[in-house]
């Protein structure tokens, strides 16, 4: 009599109850109301809001400087799309050369260590200042002058150190058996960084990937302190000219608009991988 190997089967939770369904999500949403209301009661009940509200929370300002902040915000979000592409780039060459054994690669690696540690210690803000009024100054003859593409550059620079060590972390985590087998088949290095261990890499460090792109869509508005008119740019303007700062809470309404929805795609993403990697083992 043969005997068939099964995989073992998932087992199934029981079918839980509406109340059980449904009633911690309830309970859950009634909570932050609770809270919210809270707060809302405490700050409108001081002495100062009308003054605050009438500086901080003006509709008709908002409707006056939506406009300006928005085609500011546009600016954001261009220079965001552009510097994810470069930083997805740069960043997993960064996550290669330090991957290359042997000894002719080892300026490569020295390289790669070097500029991550650097780059990593040096703050978001500091790098956008250095590069923003730094590079335009020198008149470099072939390189634009532009503040806003040196701004864009240092964003990509500092970023790149992070997600060359989230590549890194997901190339070190594609077991040995895979370089042990392309290695048996004949492949070179390159072949195998390329055709075995890089795209599992990438698979792996997706939902991290993701986290830094939110991140970087918010640390955009640090362009605004080397004068490039984005979103913020041009709410200081607006609260300058007018002594206002509702054009502060038009741009940050703005950026909720563009990073939640990112953020609720992570977690998605996060879940669905999670779930990968558990079916994975079963």
């Amino acid at each position: 009599m043969s005997t068939e190997r099964t995989r073992p089967v998932a087992p199934t939770g029981r079918t839980l109850r509406a109340r059980d369904k449904y009633l911690p999500s309830i309970i859950s949403v009634t909570s932050v109301l609770l809270v919210f209301l809270l707060i809302r009661r405490l700050v409108v009940s001081a002495e100062q809001w009308p003054r605050i509200k009438a500086q901080f929370f003006s509709l008709e300002a908002i409707i006056e400087v939506f406009p300006a902040v928005l085609g500011g915000f546009a600016i954001n979000m261009s220079v965001w799309a552009v510097s994810l592409v470069a930083i997805a780039v740069w960043a997993l060459m960064l996550a290669v050369f330090r991957s290359l054994n042997g000894p002719w690669f080892a300026p490569l690696r020295v390289f790669t260590v070097l500029y991550i540690d650097l780059l990593r210690g040096l703050p978001s803000l500091l790098m956008v200042l250095l590069f923003g009024f730094g590079v335009p100054a020198l008149q470099l003859p072939g390189l634009p002058q532009s503040s806003l593409f040196w701004g864009g550059m240092a964003l990509v620079l500092t970023y790149s150190a992070y997600a060359a060590e989230v590549y890194r972390s997901g190339m070190e985590a594609v077991h040995d058996g895979q370089r042990a087998a392309a290695k048996a088949l004949g492949l070179s290095q390159w072949q195998t960084l390329r055709f075995a261990i890089v795209p599992q890499a990438i698979r792996n460090v997706v939902p991290s990937l993701l986290n830094l792109a939110v991140a970087l869509q918010k640390d955009v508005a640090l362009l605004s302190v080397i004068g490039v008119r984005d979103a913020v740019r041009e709410a200081q303007i607006y609260t300058a000219r007018t002594f206002n700062y509702s054009s502060l809470i038009a741009a940050a309404v703005l950026f909720l608009l563009a990073t939640i929805p990112m953020a609720r795609l992570t977690d998605y993403v996060s879940r669905k991988d999670r779930e990968r990697r558990l079916q994975r083992t079963l």
